[in-house]
């Protein structure tokens, strides 16, 4: 998705707080062979200060080709403001998981319908107020994404009609 919204993207920037997520260290191989089918270099901030978001954001800007990957991260999250302001400062492109950072003024987003998870999780509680046991309930995946994307954003860092018109919600 970044490819196709910032095409001149050659390095994407994956930041999260290890301390708080730090399953991604187990899944970054996988994202480094995907990054490479892409002709794109994966580097990895590691950030637990706002000092380091903006040092890992001024990497990415200190060349051009620069884009930016936030994954779910409780971390990133509470931090959305300063990633959001420090992208825009600097016009990297930037994708989030969660549609409520695009609100905010982030680019854009990917990720799982979150209104449809809540309302796919009333269904257990109520099987469990009736007394099923949650041991037994089958695990659920979300299975409805949304791509969501800023237009006021995207119209500074020129991305093109076409991928604007794929998205799920243009958020104006």
């Amino acid at each position: 998705m970044l490819k196709k919204v910032a095409p001149a993207v050659t390095r994407v920037g994956f930041i999260f707080n290890p301390d708080m997520s730090a399953y991604y260290d187990q899944f970054l191989p996988a994202f480094e062979t995907d990054a490479r089918q892409h002709s794109v270099k994966l580097t990895v901030a590691r950030v637990g200060t706002e000092t380091e978001i903006d040092a890992a954001v001024g990497n990415l800007a200190a060349a051009p080709g620069g884009g930016l990957m936030v994954p779910p991260d409780a971390y990133t999250l509470v931090n959305r403001e300063l990633i959001v302001q420090s992208t825009a400062y600097h016009r990297i492109p930037v994708i989030y998981s969660y549609r409520q950072v695009i609100k905010e003024g982030g680019l854009m987003s990917y990720g799982p319908e979150t209104s449809d998870i809540f309302r796919r999780s009333a269904s257990y509680v109520d099987r469990i107020l009736k007394g099923a046991n949650p041991a037994e309930l089958p695990a659920q995946a979300p299975d409805k994404f949304e791509f969501a994307i800023n237009l006021k954003t995207a119209t500074t860092l020129t991305v093109a009609p076409t991928v604007i018109a794929l998205a799920d919600e243009v958020i104006e």
